[in-house]
């Protein structure tokens, strides 16, 4: 820990805190503050065991931020760019809010892989779609969201939804957005009938998992705000500060039938528990399906609310989890450490297969 702390670490960042006793505060392992002694750093595993043991949050690095939590000089853009979606923000415009188009760009790009005029772009598009599904003449609704012309907008919507406005009337939209946890930040996305993707934004199949949300759902995904989305934000809070043991927010689990079997089984395995490949086979009727199962694990667009990190290997060694082995020691330990939590009313029954 002292070696993450001292090479300021990104992956380790919500794993411990490194508090330092010559100063009397607590800090992430990405601080950019001067590298304490090791003799003079203790680590603790929560922020309260860091308060707990009498030491107070950096000014600098904010531990009680969660983090990926977007710096102050942006979230004010943030903040207006959702109180108008409709707007097209231009580089003259963030000059004009004393804000660098550039660094602007690279922030977009390092934490939503796009940059800044692509989100506005993508979210507008979305917010058009919902207009066209409802009955509206789309070379109109191309005026009223940013667009300089019918043309313009048939083009960008046709590369966004491979498909053109006219044809889109019953195109669905499947919303994403970002949430941040102790764990960093993640990626849900939700259509009407519940959640379908929860995945750590860092995670290299990203990319992959929602080309193949795109097929199976045959949807136009599109950034934006989501009744389910915000739902799960919020019971994420509870999760993670130990309040509640189960997830309310309906899911949704499309794949092939061996997959969904599988994720089913999952979802089945009690909080803080954890049960082997060979026995999730064997409850499934797959005896010595083990492999298989396994990638149907890793295939799982779901996590944490499909418990994919409560499958061990049979002598209980950890392994196989596409967040990274260090997370879903976290969650285990975290499951693990937690005594009786309040649980909120519902259960898993709106988890679909479809």
């Amino acid at each position: 820990m002292y070696r993450a702390l001292a090479e300021r670490d990104s992956t380790y960042d919500g794993v411990f805190f490194a508090a330092i006793r010559t100063t009397g505060v607590f800090c992430r392992p990405t601080c950019a503050a001067k590298k304490p002694r090791q003799e003079n750093v203790e680590f603790y595993s929560s922020v309260g065991d860091a308060v707990s043991a009498g030491y107070r949050p950096c000014k600098r690095c904010r531990p009680m931020e969660p983090a990926g939590k977007p710096p102050a000089w942006l979230e004010q853009l943030l903040a207006r760019v959702e109180e108008d979606p409709k707007r097209r923000w231009k580089d003259a415009d963030l000059r004009q809010v004393e804000l660098d188009p550039a660094r602007v760009r690279r922030w977009f790009l390092q934490h939503h892989g796009i940059t800044f005029h692509a989100y506005q772009r993508a979210r507008r598009l979305g917010l058009a779609l919902g207009h066209i599904r409802h009955g509206e003449k789309w070379e109109g609704v191309g005026y009223t969201h940013g667009f300089d012309s019918a043309s313009g907008f048939r083009e960008a919507f046709t590369r966004v939804f491979d498909r053109t406005p006219p044809r889109s009337t019953t195109l669905a939209p499947l919303v994403v957005g970002r949430l941040l946890t102790p764990l960093g930040p993640m990626l849900a996305g939700a259509t009407s009938e519940g959640i379908c993707l929860l995945e750590f934004s860092d995670r290299r199949m990203i990319e992959t998992q929602i080309a193949r949300l795109g097929k199976w759902f045959d949807c136009a995904i599109v950034p934006g705000e989501h009744e389910h989305i915000a739902r799960l934000e919020k019971e994420l809070e509870l999760y993670f500060t130990g309040k509640i043991r189960e997830f309310t927010v309906p899911v949704v689990l499309r794949g092939t039938p061996f997959q969904v079997a599988a994720w089913e089984r999952l979802l089945r395995i009690p909080y803080g528990e954890t049960i082997s490949y060979e026995q999730q086979a064997r409850d499934m009727g797959r005896q010595g399906a083990q492999r298989a199962v396994g990638r149907a694990n890793g295939d799982n667009r779901i996590a944490i609310i499909v418990p994919c990190h409560r499958v061990v290997r049979q002598n209980g060694e950890l392994c196989g989890y596409g967040g990274g082995l260090w997370r879903k020691k976290f969650l285990l330990d975290h499951e693990r450490s937690r005594g009786e939590t309040i649980r909120p009313e519902g259960d898993m029954s709106g988890a679909r297969r479809s």
